[in-house]
């Protein structure tokens, strides 16, 4: 508290004139500017094991279930996740597996009453029958009984085509679509079910990325983001320091230039079976 005595006598003298005008401003109706919101916490989950990942051949089958292991892998998140009494929102997107999978794994939010939205935006990047979902009619019927949101899930979503292209710059700007809906979303803690392939999209983090694989996720792997302080609406994320260390040790990450030095030597090509590799030019 400032003491009288430190005060210029010009100022004690007419500080009195100006507490009605204080006192007015308190009582009034201006609004007074509140704290920012502090960006969500996110955890990004790649969805549980499906048939197509049993074989190359089964990427032929339209939007594939969960495979009896993958639901065990379901069970296991269940028990395991560490954050499961301070998520506060679901999200997943529309494939059958990512859906089963947030469903399967977070029973202890959803018996608090939570619903999984559908977030079409996070669908999986490559056009191969594996990769590209149900019409909205067919998931509604499907999952009527269950707690799942689809409003935002339209017709098209699953055309492929335009926004849904899995063209390079398609998949990024969708991705940058998503942390940036994610960003705005109220909720302190968001749990996102989603593919390995967009998830480096998400990331923008290719350091483990595995070509033969198409992507350095494995089954039900979980990973903790934060988002950036910075300028500008790309509405990056960084992986924390306790996630990075639950499946690095401590293994030193990538500084940002040698983040972005590895982003530059990545060719974007798509192959036989729809899907994009990345190829090292270096």
């Amino acid at each position: 508290m400032i003491q009288r005595a430190l005060l210029p006598a010009r100022f004690v003298g007419a500080r009195a004139k100006f507490f009605p005008l204080i006192s007015y401003l308190l009582r009034s109706s201006v609004p007074i500017p509140s704290t920012p919101k502090m960006p969500p916490t996110l955890h990004f989950v790649r969805h549980a094991q499906g048939y197509h990942n049993l074989n190359v051949a089964n990427h032929a089958i339209r939007d594939p279930d969960l495979t009896p292991y993958g639901k065990q892998q379901c069970s296991y998140v269940a028990r395991t996740f560490p954050s499961h009494s301070t998520v506060s929102l679901l999200v997943a997107s529309p494939l059958r597996r990512t859906l089963y999978t947030a469903l399967l794994s977070f029973p202890q939010e959803i018996k608090a009453g939570m619903k999984i939205i559908a977030l079409p935006e996070a669908q999986e990047t490559g056009n191969v029958p594996c990769d590209t979902g149900s019409d909205p009619a067919a998931l509604k019927k499907e999952f009527a009984d269950l707690p799942v949101d689809f409003g935002l899930v339209k017709e098209g979503w699953n055309s492929k085509v335009g926004k849904w292209a899995p063209d390079a710059d398609s998949l990024r700007a969708r991705a940058k679509e998503v942390r940036q809906w994610l960003k705005a979303r109220p909720e302190k803690e968001i749990v996102l079910v989603t593919h390995g392939g967009i998830l480096h999209f998400l990331n923008e983090d290719w350091a483990d990325y595995d070509k033969i694989r198409g992507t350095g996720w494995v089954n039900c792997e979980y990973r903790s983001y934060t988002f950036k302080d910075e300028a500008g609406d790309n509405a990056s994320i960084v992986e924390t320091e306790v996630s990075r260390k639950r499946r690095k040790g401590k293994e030193v990450p990538l500084t940002e230039t040698e983040e972005l030095q590895l982003k530059r030597t990545v060719s974007h090509s798509k192959g036989s079976d729809g899907a994009y590799s990345f190829v090292s030019k270096v």
